[in-house]
């Protein structure tokens, strides 16, 4: 029995902990809600690596391998090019699913709309997220984990490190490598903890949720997992094939990070592993360190297809008919105002909140959604997790430097 359980790999203790925190929501839910400590160390562990991880491996792609700053600038073109394809039509499946479906038609909105009033206050303008990327401190964005403001201190830093000549350019880069393998090995140890943490979080969602609300907005929350897995076969599969990603390789490697995004709801919690599970497939570190990172904030494209749901979905709830062209209208808004937010807390209802506000649509809607968001959040999180570790694929593909001959064994680990 004992080798049984030491042949099980990481994989398999996430899935026996997700069935076990299943069952133990359902069963003890107020005993459930006591777990949340254990999921949210889990989480706190997570985001403690984020900021030397990132910092280390971007200055060392973009300063440690040569003083080529074009590709650095043809990288970011053709990740922003890419990022606004994927994104558009995630939001055009999104609209098409919900008009189809029409999961808000007999849905009352008889609740307060006191939680959307204070979601929509917060939202943020394009002035702002612009404002927003660049830090007064490294030091306050590694606190507060800020991964845009980390992303742009360390392109600026590494710009600077190409200029500099000799021995001093080589004792930096030597560290920050050293710093980088550090980080990697310290993700082994918090994913040793992964199963406890993620099962804890499941428990607290199912506890808190409970399977009953399935009922209730059972439609909604059907309308969006349909969209999201029509979205995946028939954006991201053909962008695989079309960018001839080994598919089986790349399922083996992003398998872990993405039960990690299902199950912690967290972008965050899985951007360490899935960065080193790109780099074991064959992305070059200059690539996943620049992509992944931003990717987080202007890549959401299970967010962007839940807002154009979530959002049409409160007009069909209260009864008013918004033709194409307002629809239209409501995406394009939707595009720019979802750019850029990843740090704001519950961001995709910020943007819900403050985009129904602007269209005169019911805010009631968003306590109704509330309800479900966790279930939904799974899922959307699950898919930009994907969508962002093949974005990594593709952009290493376009610039001919991704490896068909890489060992993945860090992968499939």
């Amino acid at each position: 029995m004992f080798n049984l359980f030491r042949k099980l790999s990481l994989t398999h203790w996430i899935l026996i902990s997700m069935v076990v925190g299943t069952l133990i929501g359902y069963c003890f839910p107020e005993t459930a809600q006591n777990l949340k400590p254990m999921s949210s160390i889990f989480l706190r562990m997570i985001k403690s690596l984020i900021a030397p991880l990132l910092f280390a491996t971007l200055v060392i792609g973009i300063a440690g391998h040569g003083d080529d700053l074009k590709q650095i600038g043809r990288i970011a073109l053709k990740s922003i090019i890419y990022f606004e394809i994927v994104t558009t039509l995630a939001l055009v499946i999104g609209l098409a699913a919900v008009n189809l479906i029409q999961p808000g038609v007999g849905v009352s909105l008889d609740v307060p709309a006191k939680e959307g009033a204070e979601f929509a206050s917060k939202q943020t303008t394009l002035g702002g997220v612009l404002e927003h990327i660049v830090p007064t401190s490294l030091i306050d964005a590694m606190a507060k984990n800020e991964v845009l403001q980390i992303v742009f201190w360390a392109i600026l830093f590494a710009i600077g490190l190409t200029q500099v000549k000799g021995e001093h350019r080589k004792i930096l880069i030597q560290g920050l490598e050293a710093l980088a393998e550090v980080m990697f090995k310290f993700t082994g140890l918090v994913m040793m903890y992964a199963p406890i943490g993620i099962g804890a979080a499941i428990a607290v969602t199912v506890g808190h949720s409970g399977l009953g609300i399935l009922l209730n907005l059972g439609k909604l929350i059907l309308t969006l997992y349909v969209a999201l897995v029509f979205f995946m076969l028939v954006v991201l599969l053909p962008v695989a094939f079309f960018a001839r990603v080994p598919l089986r390789k790349f399922a083996r490697a992003v398998k872990e990070p993405a039960l990690i995004a299902f199950s912690t709801t967290s972008s965050e919690a899985a951007l360490p592993k899935a960065m080193l599970a790109m780099q074991s497939i064959g992305v070059p570190c200059k690539i996943v360190a620049f992509v992944m990172p931003t990717g987080y904030s202007f890549n959401l494209d299970g967010t962007t297809l839940y807002l154009a749901v979530a959002s049409v979905f409160a007009a069909q709830a209260a009864g008013i008919e918004m033709s194409w062209q307002q629809q239209l209208v409501m995406m394009l808004t939707l595009m720019v105002t979802s750019k850029g937010v990843a740090a704001v807390p519950r961001a995709s209802l910020v943007i819900l909140s403050g985009t129904l506000a602007s269209f005169g649509l019911p805010l009631e809607a968003v306590a109704v959604i509330l309800g479900v968001d966790e279930l939904m959040d799974m899922a959307r999180t699950t898919v930009n997790l994907v969508g962002n570790c093949l974005a990594t694929c593709v952009i290493a593909r376009w610039e001919g430097e991704f490896d068909d001959n890489a060992n993945s064994e860090i992968a499939s680990s």
